[in-house]
């Protein structure tokens, strides 16, 4: 099995979360290559043989960032803003040949618990372009907008990145 993990992050939370659920995927047996990749440089067409797309990022403004939302988190000081994010990826890729296994994961605020999520609304738009859900869409909480990132949450993406090589 092969499997490209493609994330956005601004405040490193979700890159961490995105590490954890790469490394997760990489200890079950049958794996044979897992690439961790922002969503800034992320190539528009997968690359070949790729039997699982992970994608995730930052529920902002209930669903996937926008330009105006990262350019919020940049004035909040946020220390690497994207231009491209998981939205305008998703927008940019070219739908595969044939179905591939997709998951999605976000990371959002503990307290206040929003409504929304970015995992939900990329979900939608991959299935929208042939990807076969491999699991339901997750969330991974952190403490307010720059984190820390919720106790436990690491292990709980590394255990959940697993579990996605058994679908």
């Amino acid at each position: 099995m092969r499997a490209l993990v493609v994330y956005e992050t601004m405040w490193g939370n979700t890159g961490e979360i995105a590490k954890s659920i790469a490394e997760g995927i990489r200890t079950q047996q049958g794996v044979d290559d897992v690439q961790l990749v922002a969503a800034a440089t992320a190539a528009e067409e997968l690359p070949a043989k790729v039997d699982l797309l992970v994608v995730g990022g930052p529920t902002h403004a209930f669903s996937m960032s926008k330009a105006s939302t990262r350019d919020s988190a940049r004035q909040q000081g946020a220390p690497t803003v994207p231009e491209r994010g998981i939205r305008e990826w998703i927008d940019g890729l070219t739908t595969p040949p044939s179905p591939i296994m997709v998951a999605t994961f976000d990371t959002r605020t503990v307290n206040p618990r929003l409504p929304g999520s970015a995992a939900k609304k990329a979900m939608k738009r991959l299935v929208g372009l042939g990807f076969r859900p491999a699991m339901k869409p997750e969330s991974f909480g952190v403490h307010g907008y720059s984190g820390p990132i919720a106790r436990g949450e690491v292990e709980r993406a590394r255990e959940w990145g697993a579990a996605l090589t058994a679908t």
